[in-house]
């Protein structure tokens, strides 16, 4: 099963699509998809409610789909975690997991349009595996404790503006990451117990073009060490989102253009599914 949100911004609904792909309503068990539900096990609780036969069956056709989960407490990011990424960004592999964050107003709807920002020349797509907590993570003792506190998988474009990044940035990474409309994610939640993160293909398209093509088999540093390692300096809540990083292929690389208006960028991963974003000029 996959978990899934429609319907206007600010206004979604939460829904479960089953092994068939038919929409189930969520609003029986919660009114949202956000930390409340996933600490109270609500996952397995729909699951079990599916199987009951007590979740009813919705049309959901031509409804805009949401972000996958309610607007998140904090969004976790991590820079430069893979090898090859590190290098066409001019950097050695990281001995620590690199940290940088994102304003929760930056997440939007997989197929959202992205707006480029006043000013910017140098806005760049990353394709990555976005992680949804589901339990609280305090001092975790190991990496391999952190993998219960995952609630699920989902896809994430963490757009970026390079030179607000890089070079307006005064050593920190935020101003070139929290551009508006700067973090689609979706389409679904895929449940932890339904996805191995391990080992997942993820691409990018830009106009149909490929860019990015790897594996999270070339992460440096993997899901579950990220969570605990992060949990030795900050509590991660329930409906915190955490972006993984991103492989090699973007446009910082010098080897594509930036984005610019009229562009169309996609994005994959497997089992997860794929999301759209045209690129928009800022209407501010």
């Amino acid at each position: 099963m996959k978990l899934q949100r429609v319907g206007e911004p600010g206004r979604e609904r939460p829904i479960l699509l089953d092994a068939d792909g038919q929409a189930h309503d969520l609003t029986p068990l919660t009114h949202d998809i956000d930390g409340d539900f996933l600490a109270a096990d609500g996952i397995a609780r729909a699951a079990t409610a599916l199987a009951d036969g007590r979740l009813p069956r919705i049309d959901v056709t031509g409804r805009r789909i949401g972000a996958p989960i309610a607007r998140p407490g904090a969004v976790w990011c991590i820079g430069m975690n893979y090898a090859a990424h590190a290098a066409e960004s001019g950097s050695a592999p990281p001995e620590q997991p690199v940290v940088f964050f994102k304003t929760p107003n930056t997440v939007v709807g997989p197929y959202d349009d992205v707006r480029i920002p006043r000013g910017s020349d140098r806005t760049d797509w990353e394709v990555e595996l976005a992680v949804v907590i589901g339990a609280r993570a305090r001092y975790l003792d190991s990496p391999e404790d952190a993998w219960r506190c995952v609630a699920g998988y989902t896809i994430s474009n963490d757009v970026s503006e390079r030179r607000f990044q890089l070079e307006e940035s005064g050593g920190q990474w935020s101003k070139g990451k929290c551009c508006e409309t700067f973090n689609p994610l979706g389409p679904t939640l895929v449940p932890a117990s339904e996805l191995d993160a391990k080992d997942l293909r993820l691409r990018s398209f830009v106009n149909g073009e490929p860019r990015q093509d790897s594996s999270t088999v070339d992460l440096i540093f993997d899901v579950g060490y990220l969570i605990w390692h992060l949990s030795q300096f900050a509590v991660l809540e329930p409906g915190d989102l955490l972006n993984t990083g991103t492989p090699e292929g973007v446009a910082l690389s010098g080897r594509f253009p930036y984005l610019r208006p009229g562009d169309v960028v996609e994005l994959e991963i497997e089992g997860i599914g794929r999301m759209r974003q045209r690129i928009a000029a800022s209407d501010g």
